[in-house]
């Protein structure tokens, strides 16, 4: 493994979601993490997503970096056999302390949380506040649906076109592996 240089956020469902693919792409994020030496930043869960992510960079020998909120270490089996491990009291906090600890956000498939994470991060993008690079991993055209939406809101005038150019869409790990090698060069 090559020496950790950059971390990186994986926003991700605390569910493996319908059809093996989306674990596939978890377990292959996770590995391609390690192999290019960024450290995996991410929710701390062992289930679902976050889990199959985790567990993959750690068996190619990653550094992990798990934030969780107090309320949720029984539900999303908190995993305290990470690299770093930091419980914080409440989900504003874990955000922040997750995206704080991040060169780079990737949000695989998932449910609220994801979205909510991933339209925060944006909206302070669209502010100015960041200039971190957002790629949505869209397993199997999972995030179409969003970047339709993403192209209504500018078609519809509540954003300028440089909304979208915030967002970069991968579809596979290979594809999140050279965007982000551009990115955090």
């Amino acid at each position: 493994m090559k020496s950790l240089s950059k971390s990186v956020a994986v926003y991700c469902g605390s569910r493996h979601g319908r059809g093996e693919a989306y674990a596939d792409a978890a377990r292959a994020v996770g590995t391609m993490l390690a192999a290019n030496g960024w450290q995996l930043v991410y929710g701390a869960g062992d289930v679902g997503l976050m889990g199959e992510v985790a567990r993959s960079a750690q068996a190619a020998g990653g550094n992990t970096f798990g934030v969780i909120p107090v309320h949720l270490f029984d539900q999303e089996v908190g995993k305290r056999d990470l690299t770093s491990f930091v419980v914080t009291e409440t989900m504003h906090e874990r955000k922040k302390v997750m995206f704080m600890n991040a060169d780079a956000i990737v949000v695989l498939p998932g449910g609220a949380g994801s979205l909510d994470e991933f339209f925060e991060v944006l909206t302070w993008r669209q502010l100015g506040l960041h200039e971190k690079p957002i790629v949505l991993l869209n397993t199997g055209g999972f995030w179409d649906p969003l970047l339709h939406l993403v192209e209504h809101v500018v078609r519809e005038g509540f954003a300028g076109d440089s909304l979208k150019g915030y967002i970069t869409p991968a579809s596979t790990a290979g594809d999140l592996e050279r965007i982000l090698r551009s990115a955090l060069s």
